[in-house]
This record gives C-alpha cells, structure tokens and sequence, in this order.
C-alpha cells in the first residue's frame, strides 16, 4: 500500500477572499503523478514543469494537476512531453480568456 500525500497548506490573499494553497515535496509529487522522483528532476531541470523553490523539491497541486494533463497527452495522444506543454499551456491561456470574458457578460 502506498504512503499517504502529505500536503502542506499556506493561506494568502489574491485580490480580496482568502486563498489557501496546497503544496507537494518532490517525493510527493512524483507519487501523484506516477513517476520517478528521478524522472521529475528532470523534468524540473528542463524547465517542463515548475517548482516553488530553486532546488525543484517543492510544487503547487496546481503544478501536479498540470503535470498529470500533460502526461495524458503523451500517453494518449504519443505527443512528447515538450508539446504536451505547449497545448496545456494553450488550453490553460484559453480557460483565462473565456473566464475573462463571461466576466465581462455579467457586468
């Protein structure tokens, strides 16, 4: 049986209510994706996905959600991982304009 995630919370204030958000170590993180602790340095280390900290050992559940869609899209699509990012980073950006512009009806 796998260890539990272990996941830190921190509260911080982004224009108006709070927020809090959760954070993975690198072992962690790994274990919710499903790779290596290896294999995600390197991802690190080739700039694919983001670490809170310089040494790659800290990430946002954001940062694993991320990760898991582009990991999805390798698999199902046989994308490499270097594309994958380019489309989550595309679709990410699309979801912020329709959020952007269903703002802009409701005013």
């Amino acid at each position: 049986m796998p260890a539990p995630v272990r996941l830190s919370v921190r509260g911080s204030l982004v224009r108006g209510p709070q927020r809090a958000e959760i954070y993975l170590s690198s072992e962690d993180m790994a274990a919710a994706v499903g790779l290596s602790p290896a294999r995600l340095a390197r991802l690190v280390q080739l700039g694919l996905i983001e670490s809170t900290d310089a040494g790659g050992r800290r990430f946002t559940a954001a940062a694993a959600a991320r990760l898991r869609r582009m990991l999805r899209l390798q698999r199902d699509l046989g994308v490499n991982l270097d594309s994958a990012a380019i489309i989550v980073d595309l679709v990410e950006r699309l979801e912020e304009l329709e959020r952007e512009l269903t703002r802009h009806r409701g005013r």
